[in-house]
């Protein structure tokens, strides 16, 4: 199946949730491929490494597209300013070093659409942050000029059981109305970055308005 058809058939899915963005995780495409899917009408494009970003960044430039990082980025080292200033949405925040290194970092007038990451299967193999210190970690970013959290983001559980991978949403979902609820300066937390190729139409069913879609394409 081509690009096109792949991606009319992705939209016809989510045709009864307008709402829901879908974002292109194209850490395994060249330049090229990018631009295809850029061409097929996915305007929002998510990368996991700063190397690809930025040459994925440079070469596409001039065209209508939202940049996305989801990534995991350590401090230290020093944070790029050319890198974080080219992210439109970082879905990966997890700890208050990357928080202070992003609000000195970042020299874009507007601050940086942020989901913080949530281990909401507490799986040991993976990043993020235990549900139980999502709303500590969320109060103590309310100083951040910079920074502004816009939702939450898990990769929820690999099984392709869906009962098990509504559960985790379903959480997720509830987590986000919980720190909604709160009216933390700088932390709307309105949005759900979560669903990928496998799980994102369960995901959309729980409340997903963000989902991650890579190897779709490749079907």
């Amino acid at each position: 199946m081509s690009i096109v058809e792949q991606v009319n058939k992705i939209k016809e899915s989510l045709k009864e949730h307008p709402e829901v963005k879908v974002v292109a995780a194209v850490k395994y495409f060249d330049v090229n491929t990018t631009k295809e899917i850029v061409n097929a009408g996915i305007k929002d494009i998510g990368e996991n490494r700063k190397d690809t970003f930025l040459e994925k960044y440079e070469a596409l430039k001039g065209q209508d597209i939202t940049w996305h990082y989801f990534g995991i980025i350590r401090i230290p080292p020093k944070l790029n300013a050319q890198f974080i200033d080219s992210i439109d949405y970082l879905h990966s925040l997890d700890s208050i070093d990357l928080a202070n290194a992003i609000n000195k970092t970042r020299k874009a007038k507007e601050p940086l659409k942020c989901f913080v990451y949530v281990n909401i299967a507490g799986a040991k193999n993976k990043a993020g942050l235990d549900e139980s210190k999502v709303i500590p970690f969320i109060k103590s970013l309310a100083k951040y000029e910079k920074i502004q959290v816009i939702g939450l983001m898990t990769t929820g559980k690999n099984t392709f059981d869906v009962e098990e991978q509504a559960l985790y949403f379903e959480a997720m979902r509830n987590l986000r109305d919980e720190v909604q609820a709160l009216n933390i300066p700088n932390c709307p937390c309105t949005e759900l970055s979560m669903g990928m190729s496998n799980d994102y139409e369960v995901a959309v069913e729980h409340g997903a308005t963000f989902v991650r879609l890579g190897q779709i394409f490749t079907r």
